[in-house]
């Protein structure tokens, strides 16, 4: 099935309420759980920096689950960092640790060779050219940096589309359920993650199916 993309930024505040609001708790889950399959050690006094990260959800998943690292979040939706906010500031022990970032990738507000990890979720599938996200973990980790970004993976047919929207947003807004159709169908494949990272020099990440709706691309930089 062929690509097709959808906007790059959620800057309607109803759409960005809609998507905090949403229960993505099952695959926030995933997400932590691959962190720590990946084995990136205790990240004490790391800094780690989330492309994409939406209402913070992940980032103080994240925070909580390595209690010694802080986070640089950037997200382009000044929506969805409004509601980034109000999460963390109901958890000042965890707000403390972060850092939110309004801008785009590429972004100078994020340092070369700085951060000693890069995570995202749910990014890819926005970028009308999704070198920039690889440009951008090359660019801003340090050298040997553990590496995990998760995104939809797009299905082989609309059937299989309209099978995955009844299943996990049957019961959402009208709003939630049409932003997972469209991301469904802009997500890619991993064959053509795979070519992506080649393209990148980033042969050292591994492209994995992890569920029926998820790919990660997870592993180190070259050190």
């Amino acid at each position: 099935m062929k690509r097709r993309p959808e906007p790059e930024l959620m800057d309607g505040e109803a759409q960005a309420l809609a998507y905090a609001e949403a229960d993505f708790n099952a695959s926030n889950t995933l997400f932590i759980e691959l962190l720590r399959r990946l084995a990136p050690g205790p990240l004490a006094g790391a800094t780690a920096l989330d492309l994409g990260c939406g209402p913070a959800d992940i980032v103080i998943r994240f925070l909580r689950a390595y209690p010694g690292a802080t986070c640089d979040a950037l997200d382009g939706s000044r929506p969805m960092l409004e509601l980034a906010r109000q999460a963390l500031d109901a958890q000042p022990e965890i707000a403390a640790r972060v850092r939110l970032l309004h801008d785009s990738i590429p972004s100078e507000q994020l340092a070369r060779g700085h951060y000693d990890l890069v995570i995202s979720n749910s990014l890819l599938h926005h970028l009308p050219e999704p070198a920039v996200l690889w440009r951008t973990v090359r660019e801003t980790a340090k050298p040997g940096a553990p590496v995990l970004i998760m995104d939809l993976m797009r299905p082989a047919s609309p059937g299989w589309v309209e099978a995955l929207v009844e299943s996990y947003v049957a019961d959402e807004s009208e709003i939630l359920r049409t932003d997972f159709r469209n991301s469904l169908y802009a997500a890619f494949e991993p064959a053509e993650v795979s070519e992506q990272l080649a393209a990148a020099g980033l042969d050292s990440l591994e492209v994995a199916v992890v569920s029926d709706r998820h790919l990660a691309v997870m592993g180190f930089l070259p050190t």
